[in-house]
C-alpha cells in the first residue's frame, strides 16, 4: 500500500514541477526590462539592426512560449543553459554555490532543532512555568522580529561595538581560506537564521508534547506504576517527535533555496544571493535553473518526508 502511494505520489510530481517551470518562466518574462539592458553599455553607441541581431542571438525575439518550449527541450536533454550575465554554465554556477548555502542553513536547523527539542519538551512538562513563559516569550519574539532587522543588529552589537566577528563574507579579503576564518565568518549569519526558525520549532514541540500527554497510552503507562521521567522518555518524546518531521520536512526550500535575505546581509556566496543577481540582471537561464533545482529538491524532499512519516506513525494510512 505504501508503495502504490508512493508511486501515486511520484506521478502527481510531474505536473507539479512542469507547472512550477511555466509559472516561474512566464512571471520572469512580464518582468519589466530584458538582459540585454543590462548586456549592453549604456554609452554604446549600438545601432538598431545590432540591437536586433542581438536579440535574435539570445532568442529574444520570439514569443514567449516559443521560448519557454525551446529552454525546456535543452533542459530535458541535460543543458541547462548558459548565464547571460557570466557566460558560465547555469549547472555549475548553482552547484558552486550549494556547498555554502547548505553549511549555514543546514547547521543553523540542527542548532534549532538541538534548543527547540528540550526548551518545547520542559515548556510542555510545565505548563505556565517560568521556563513556559520564556519559551513562550522567546518563540513570539522570533517570530515578530524581522530577520533583516536582527541581522543588523547582531552587525552592530558584534562586529561594529565590540568587534568579535567579521560584518560578512565567506573568508577575509586577504585570501585567508581556513577553517577558523570559516567558523568566524559564517557564526552571524548562522545566529540570524537559528533566531528566524527556533520560535516555530519550539510552538510545535510544546505543542505536540502537549496532546501527547492527554493520550491513553499515556495515562496507562502511569497506571502501572512506572516514574513519571520513564513515561516521558520512552513513551512521551518519540510520539510528540514524529509531527516534528513534517516542520523540518517543510524547511526544505529554505535549506536548499538559501536563506536570501541573510545572505544579502551578510554577503554570503550562496544560492540566495546568487538567485537576486541574476533577478536583477534578468538573467533567465540562471532564474530557471535555481528554480528547477530547487523544486526538484523539494518535491522529492517532500515525498521522502511523507513516507518516512508513514513508517513512525503506523496509524497512518495510504489509500
Amino acid at each position: 500500500m505504501k508503495l502504490r502511494y508512493a508511486l501515486k505520489r511520484i506521478f502527481w510530481l510531474i505536473p507539479t514541477f512542469f507547472g512550477v517551470t511555466i509559472l516561474a518562466y512566464f512571471i520572469s518574462a512580464l518582468a519589466p526590462g530584458t538582459p540585454l539592458d543590462f548586456l549592453i553599455d549604456p554609452n554604446s553607441t549600438i545601432t538598431a539592426s545590432e540591437y536586433e541581431a542581438l536579440r535574435h542571438q539570445y532568442g529574444m525575439d520570439q514569443p514567449v512560449v516559443i521560448q519557454y518550449f525551446s529552454w525546456l527541450s535543452q533542459l530535458l536533454q541535460g543543458n541547462w543553459g548558459i548565464s547571460f550575465r557570466t557566460s558560465e554554465p547555469v549547472l555549475g554556477m548553482i552547484l558552486s554555490r550549494l556547498g555554502p548555502t547548505l553549511l549555514i542553513t543546514v547547521t543553523s536547523v540542527v542548532i534549532a532543532v538541538i534548543i527547540s527539542i528540550p526548551l518545547g519538551i520542559f515548556a510542555a512538562i510545565k505548563p505556565y512555568s517560568w521556563i513556559d513563559y520564556m519559551a513562550t516569550g522567546l518563540s513570539f519574539l522570533t517570530a515578530a522580529i524581522p530577520h533583516f532587522f536582527t541581522g543588523l543588529v547582531f552587525i552592530y552589537i558584534f562586529a561594529v561595538q565590540f568587534r568579535l566577528l567579521p560584518t560578512g563574507g565567506m573568508y577575509t579579503s586577504a585570501g585567508d581560506k581556513g577553517v577558523l576564518t570559516l567558523i568566524q565568518h559564517m557564526i552571524l549569519p548562522t545566529l540570524v537564521l537559528v533566531f528566524q526558525e527556533i520560535g516555530g520549532l519550539i510552538q510545535q514541540m510544546r505543542g505536540s508534547m502537549l496532546e501527547v500527554m492527554e493520550e491513553d497510552y499515556i495515562r496507562t503507562a502511569r497506571a502501572k506504576g512506572l516514574l513519571e521521567y520513564q513515561v516521558i522518555i520512552h513513551h512521551a518524546i518519540g510520539n510528540a517527535l514524529i509531527p516534528l518531521v513534517t516542520t523540518i520536512g517543510m524547511m526544505i526550500p529554505f535549506i536548499i533555496g538559501g536563506a536570501v535575505v541573510t545572505e544579502q546581509i551578510f554577503g554570503w556566496p550562496g544560492l540566495g544571493t546568487l538567485m537576486i543577481q541574476s533577478i536583477n540582471a534578468r538573467d533567465y537561464p540562471c532564474i530557471m535553473g535555481i528554480t528547477v533545482f530547487v523544486t526538484f529538491v523539494v518535491l522529492i524532499g517532500n515525498l521522502v518526508t511523507d513516507i518516512i512519516y508513514g513508517f513512525l506513525d503506523p496509524r497512518i494510512s495510504y489509500k
